[in-house]
């Protein structure tokens, strides 16, 4: 498996980030993935009325579109979250748009919510045989402004809410012009009021998570806690990607665009999620940003985390990291 990850590393990022994921899909289809990589142990979780066979999952990203949900969950992942998801399909920002910084374990990606649209997605959901807990989450078209960016929100968690087990609301990437406008105070309480319509609607019990940014105010961020816990959504997800890459050693991407993955976001994702578990300890939180080893893991779970996710320590460091995390 190392000699296979060596190999793909050699194309482009996002060709090596689909080759890599056929290759299990490839894998796991003939049976040859158990070969290969080993299970990790498990000690099942139970957290938000569901059932996690453990603590550690997939972050939005890394299966977009739900083409890789039974391959993903072969490799001992306690969750898989797919997505970001939009109502209509859409290419995303211009390319080259991901860079892997190897040295620094990290990845900066401009990617944009480039996805196959909604309908595509559920039609996975629909056919997938991992009986493990899946997650969606779901954002809005670039081109949608306004109202229009709150219906899109609407739109997703209709169509995916049958078909998932929990339904995350993206408004955290800085890859879609206006997004994080979502944080402030008016927008948020509009964008809450109507998930929270549809939910009753819909007579959905299942989690809702919100994903938030780690660059927005501190007091921006516990309010908006303080709206989710008085709200028919569940909890927190402690963070996206940042803005801010004064972190990085190599001041060469330091200005570039995009948002920053991995080791340079640990700190600043953990200190967040550790304010917020402070201020609302009832407040169901899911950690994620910058884990790249089993102290990693610890150190989310000890900031107040139920579950953990990883994305860039997968990309960096292949299927074995949810072994070495786990065993």
């Amino acid at each position: 498996m190392n000699l296979i990850l060596k190999i793909i590393k050699i194309f482009p990022p996002e060709a090596s980030h689909l080759i890599a994921l056929y290759a299990l899909k490839i894998l796991h289809k003939f049976k040859l993935l158990g070969l290969l990589t080993t299970k990790p142990k498990h000690e099942k979780y139970a957290h938000c009325g569901l059932i996690f066979s453990n603590r550690l999952g997939t972050a939005a990203g890394l299966d977009k579109n739900g083409d890789f949900i039974d391959c993903l969950g072969a490799l001992g992942f306690g969750f898989i979250e797919v997505g970001t998801i939009t109502p209509l399909p859409q290419s995303g920002n211009p390319k080259p748009r991901v860079f892997r910084l190897f040295e620094e374990n990290a990845v900066i990606n401009r990617l944009g919510f480039n996805n196959k649209g909604v309908d595509h997605l559920v039609n996975n959901l629909k056919n997938k045989k991992y009986k493990g807990i899946v997650g969606v989450n779901i954002g809005a078209n670039k081109s949608s402004d306004g109202q229009q960016r709150i219906n899109d929100y609407v739109s997703c968690f209709v169509k995916v809410a049958k078909y998932c087990d929990y339904i995350t609301i993206n408004i955290s990437s800085p890859n879609t012009p206006g997004l994080r406008n979502l944080h402030d105070h008016k927008n948020i309480i509009n964008l809450i009021s109507s998930i929270e319509d549809q939910a009753i609607k819909l007579n959905y019990l299942k989690p809702i998570f919100l994903k938030i940014s780690p660059d927005e105010p501190i007091d921006v961020i516990i309010s908006i806690a303080e709206h989710v816990q008085n709200s028919k959504l569940t909890g927190l997800i402690i963070s996206n990607t940042t803005i801010n890459k004064e972190a990085l050693k190599n001041a060469t991407y330091q200005d570039f665009d995009g948002g920053l993955s991995g080791s340079p976001l640990m700190e600043k994702s953990t200190l967040l999620l550790e304010a917020i578990s402070q201020e609302y300890p009832e407040l169901p939180l899911i950690g994620v940003g910058g884990v790249m080893n089993k102290a990693d893991f610890n150190k989310k779970l000890d900031a107040g985390a139920s579950l953990v996710q990883i994305y860039t320590g997968f990309i960096i460091h292949g299927p074995s990291i949810v072994r070495n995390i786990l065993n």
